[in-house]
């Protein structure tokens, strides 16, 4: 499933067309009936990501530490360097 999403997680980035998102967007896109059951997949996929450099993640605009979730909502960046899972 980690492919899927990351590969949802590079789509929406780029329907974003630069503009940020939230990994509620990318669960809600995914699985709009029962997105909240999936949240913390996308999450974990998105911390995964940022922290091999492929995406963005921001808080308040700054960026947030690659260590641990964060506690609140953030934003997720796509980088311009981005290529999809495929």
């Amino acid at each position: 499933m980690e492919a899927i999403l990351e590969t949802a997680i590079i789509e929406m980035g780029r329907l974003s067309k630069g503009k940020s998102f939230s990994p509620e967007d990318v669960a809600k896109w995914m699985y709009p009936t029962s997105w909240e059951y999936f949240l913390e997949d996308v999450e974990e996929t998105m911390m995964e990501m940022y922290r091999a450099g492929k995406i963005a993640v921001l808080q308040h605009d700054k960026a947030v530490a690659t260590d641990v979730l964060p506690d609140g909502p953030v934003r997720i960046k796509l980088l311009s360097k981005t290529k999809s899972a495929w």
